[in-house]
């Protein structure tokens, strides 16, 4: 039950808005967004998609590449199949999108001001739209990420090629790759709160989570040491498998790469809070 409580002159007020009843209106807020259940939707099936199509090109033409299973998957390729590149970009794109919209979309229609009225504690506001966004799209990803290695896997079982979830790195794998929805959603957030415009946000989060990463090259240690601090050149690490460090000049590891992922979500979340309590609406 709400209680109220009273200031010195006497006058009755509303305490402080609960941090779960934030979470509850963003969560409304979200569900009554009419592009985001299908854009969730939309992006799921084009993921796989592009990991199911991988998985039926092998099988199909299994003889003409002169596969055998023990080849097959001392080469990785089961695991590849499982979560395709195509797949990633598309995963990140999508949810970059979204989280950018879950945030310039109240700017947008300025019922950003209605809510900071209401409730006046800024950050706390913006942390249950970030604890919001974070939370549907890990739910999101985890459920594409393992339908991919399902599927992906019983089509190869039957070139008797596939690999169980406790094969070394398939659970990396499926974790690293439905981690990355929450992770590029926060840096659409994040890009959402800074820019507050949709589809500048979006093509933000696009330069910094595509662009750069082809931007940027390798070939020497600096442009190596970069693109080694980038989400997907992260997840490309995560989901190598195996991995030949001997062919790589600047070769760095799984935990790095898990390192790079919790910086990224940590500070594109601290960035979505943060921004908005030291701006003007």
């Amino acid at each position: 039950m709400t209680t109220m409580t009273t200031t010195t002159a006497g006058t009755a007020t509303e305490p402080p808005a609960r941090f779960r009843d934030l979470l509850a209106a963003e969560w409304l807020k979200f569900r009554t967004l009419r592009s985001a259940p299908w854009s969730l939707a939309i992006s799921a099936l084009i993921i796989l998609a592009f990991n199911v199509g991988a998985a039926c090109e092998h099988y199909l033409h299994w003889h003409a590449q002169g596969m055998t299973p023990g080849s097959f998957i001392a080469q990785g390729l089961p695991l590849l199949d499982a979560f395709d590149t195509n797949a990633g970009i598309v995963m990140m794109i999508a949810a970059s999108a979204i989280g950018a919209v879950a945030i310039t979309g109240e700017f947008g229609a300025g019922l950003i001001r209605t809510t900071f009225t209401a409730v006046p504690a800024r950050r706390s506001v913006m942390a249950a739209k970030v604890s919001v966004i974070a939370a549907i799209t890990t739910v999101f990803g985890t459920v594409v990420a393992a339908a991919s290695f399902g599927l992906t896997q019983a089509i190869l079982s039957g070139r008797h090629a596939a690999v169980s979830i406790g094969y070394p790195g398939a659970l990396r794998v499926v974790v690293a790759s439905a981690l990355l929805a929450p992770l590029s959603a926060l840096v659409g957030a994040a890009a959402g709160a800074v820019v507050r415009h949709s589809a500048a946000a979006v093509a933000a989060s696009f330069v910094i989570l595509q662009v750069l990463p082809l931007l940027i090259r390798d070939g020497s240690h600096l442009p190596a040491v970069i693109a080694h601090t980038l989400p997907f050149e992260a997840w490309n690490r995560l989901v190598a498998i195996p991995y030949h460090a001997h062919g790589t000049a600047y070769p760095w590891s799984v935990a790095g790469a898990w390192i790079v992922y919790a910086a990224w979500a940590l500070a594109a979340a601290i960035l979505a809070v943060t921004t908005v309590h030291h701006r003007d609406l």
